[in-house]
């Protein structure tokens, strides 16, 4: 309790202090050595509750609950706990490389005041006890956020991306309070005493789904996140797509810990929204240019991911089938553990590419190998894990998922249990084909091939700071991967919270640990082979002159970029395949005669949920707030009618109550 309630401390001060040092140099420096001081204690508090146990502090100010500041940690906020500090803290090493070049031009000290409250406000939003302190929490998470996100707010698309995200961000802010209202005037504001009646048990999952949902990026909710992510500086995009964003999942699973026995329907709606989220996320990742903007999508694809496996767990708790709620529980936090390590490993590597070349559009990038190799290599074992490929530790949340499915249905766990194995199954084989094209892509045009401007000619290798958070994040991504039947047993405190002890626990921890346990020692074998053989190699070149030469290129006497596949080009074949859902739209410039000088084709893809639903909305409310602004005409005397109206309304209204009793 002492070392987290200090790290609460080592962050705010954090926070005071470079937004006192404003524009001075030092701010970077201290900004990242706050950050660092305030995880490491936090991960050391979070541990300790594994063996120690939960533990509870509040202060309550005159006995109002209004001013209860109440921290609970359990094992499951100490398991989100640990995963947020982890990744704050290697942000801040790498953001206090990126951000060097704008020490001139912008105030560093204030854009790490509001990183370092926005580690705070998660962590309190992931320990807080009380359903007020909670919101106030989670709206402070909320406007530090939208702070950094237009941190190059001189940009119109940056200001305009920090719109939408505020408008999104209280959209769910709104469900939530209208939530913690119920859970009141049904008891109490305390998530330790809160009891919901069982008819308003489904109200307050449906407004958790939307409120919290929305922040995790559940589609059609996700609209924010393109926009967002992108614009924010790299570090920042990490954090919010890594752990910001969970702080929707925990919202879910904190809700379902007090709501008693879940509903089997809650089950089929996670499941069912997180196939529509998964597989929209992954295919409008693919038809992306804008390489950070991809990361963004494949942010919804791996929350749609974290959805499946928890849906599964829900419908196996409904259906008393232990073994399925256990396996689906431990994928999704797994899946939440390995996303965050990754997605971070991949948007540091978009980071370092901006900031080496300027441009995030993969069609002027190519050749990036060759002189960022560090980045390069580091983005590379990224986007494996990301695919799920073993032994890197993508691949074991979307085990745990896929063992739970087969349990599903070949131990006859019923239709129900059947029905939601294969559903399972099915999406997440797609959503894996999808993304192993989307990285390969991703990969490939962005650093292999030859260069397609003369920013990418121009690309240099990042500074120590941003090199060495991502080798960080590439060793973690290979032990999690390869430690994977020991890390399901950490995070089984953590499932117990949620579906409690039971014999089928360890009957997983067994059964899951032995099937990881030989895919573990089948990477590591793979790895020391290519290690051998790379010696080898070494050993018979050493004493030997290696020249380089071009590629073989089909017979053209002089090659060059425009001949190598574009990002749109490689996957034109697979949106075309789903166009119907994604609706790309291409203007095509085709060569004519038989030596044609020039041809073109430019490809754009909107979101359909953006295009289709949120923004005729928002034209619809504009028109109907339009209409009702001609109503204001600036005369005192019809505004006093305004009122006398409303009055004789609610009059009549109390008297037609009282003559129909």
């Amino acid at each position: 309790m002492i070392l987290f309630l200090a790290a609460l401390i080592v962050l705010l001060t954090g926070a005071f202090v470079t937004a006192c040092a404003g524009r001075r140099l030092w701010a970077n420096t201290a900004g990242p050595l706050f950050s660092v001081a305030g995880s490491v204690l936090t991960v050391v508090g979070s541990l300790m509750t594994y063996e120690d146990g939960p533990w509870e502090w509040a202060l309550n100010q005159g006995g109002s609950a209004i001013l209860s500041i109440h921290f609970s940690m359990d094992p499951l906020s100490a398991f989100f706990c640990t995963v947020t500090a982890v990744i704050t803290g290697i942000a801040a090493i790498y953001g206090g490389g990126y951000l060097k070049e704008y020490a001139d031009e912008k105030n560093l000290g204030m854009a790490w005041a509001f990183f370092l409250i926005l580690s705070a406000s998660m962590l309190a939003v992931e320990t807080a006890w009380d359903g007020i302190f909670f919101l106030v929490a989670w709206e402070i998470m909320s406007l530090s956020s939208f702070f950094l996100v237009i941190f190059e707010s001189e940009k119109p698309e940056v200001l305009k991306a920090g719109w939408v995200y505020l408008v999104a961000t209280h959209f769910a802010t709104a469900f939530l309070m209208v939530m913690f209202m119920i859970l009141g005037s049904a008891g109490s504001f305390s998530f330790g005493s809160a009891a919901v009646p069982p008819a308003l048990k489904s109200v307050v999952f449906i407004l958790a789904l939307v409120g919290f949902g929305t922040k995790a990026g559940f589609s059609p909710f996700h609209v924010w996140l393109p926009e967002a992510h992108p614009a924010a500086p790299s570090h920042v995009s990490a954090v919010m797509s890594a752990v910001m964003v969970k702080a929707g999942i925990y919202g879910i699973l904190r809700i379902l810990t007090f709501t008693g026995e879940p509903l089997l329907w809650w089950g089929w709606t996670l499941v069912i929204l997180g196939a529509v989220t998964g597989i929209g996320g992954v295919l409008f990742a693919l038809a992306q240019k804008d390489l950070k903007r991809l990361l963004a999508y494949s942010t919804v694809e791996n929350i749609g991911i974290i959805a499946l496996g928890l849906g599964l767990g829900i419908v196996g708790m409904a259906t008393t089938h232990p073994v399925m709620a256990v396996l689906g529980v431990s994928g999704c936090l797994m899946h939440v553990l390995n996303h965050a390590v990754f997605k971070s490993l991949l948007f540091f590597g978009a980071g370092s590419v901006l900031h080496a070349t300027g441009s995030k559009n993969m069609e002027n990038l190519g050749g990036l190998m060759k002189r960022m190799e560090k980045t390069g290599s580091f983005f590379m074992v990224g986007a494996a894990a990301i695919c799920a490929l073993p032994p890197l530790n993508g691949f074991i949340g979307e085990f745990l998922i896929y063992l739970g499915s087969f349990k599903a249905f070949t131990v006859h766990y019923g239709t129900q249990g059947s029905l939601c194995g294969i559903l399972t199954i099915s999406t997440l084989a797609l959503i894996g084909g999808l993304a192993a094209a989307c990285f390969t892509r991703a990969g490939g045009v962005v650093f292999l091939g030859e260069p397609r401007s003369s920013e990418a000619e121009k690309a240099h290798e990042s500074n120590a700071f941003m090199t060495g958070s991502m080798a960080i994040l590439t060793a973690l991504c290979l032990a999690l991967g390869l430690a994977g039947p020991f890390t399901i047993r950490l995070i089984q405190p953590a499932v117990q919270v949620l579906t409690g002890r039971s014999h089928a626990m360890d009957t997983v921890i067994f059964e899951g640990g032995d099937y990881l346990m030989r895919i573990s020692v089948a990477g590591l074998c793979f790895l020391i082979l290519v290690l051998a053989l790379r010696l080898i190699r070494n050993r018979f070149l050493s004493g030997r002159s290696v020249e380089e030469a071009g590629t073989w290129d089909c017979g053209y006497t002089a090659p060059d970029a425009r001949m190598q596949y574009t990002a749109s080009s490689f996957s034109d074949p697979v949106v075309t395949m789903f166009q119907a859902a994604v609706r790309s739209k291409k203007q095509v410039d085709r060569p004519v005669g038989l030596f044609p000088e020039s041809g073109a084709i430019q490809t754009r893809t909107d979101d359909v949920v953006l295009t289709r639903l949120i923004s005729p909305m928002f034209v619809l409310a504009a028109g109907v707030s339009d209409r009702l602004h001609r109503m204001k005409k600036g005369y005192n005397q019809i505004y006093i009618l305004y009122i006398v109206l409303a009055l004789f309304t609610l009059l009549f209204w109390t008297f037609y109550q009282e003559y129909t009793r």
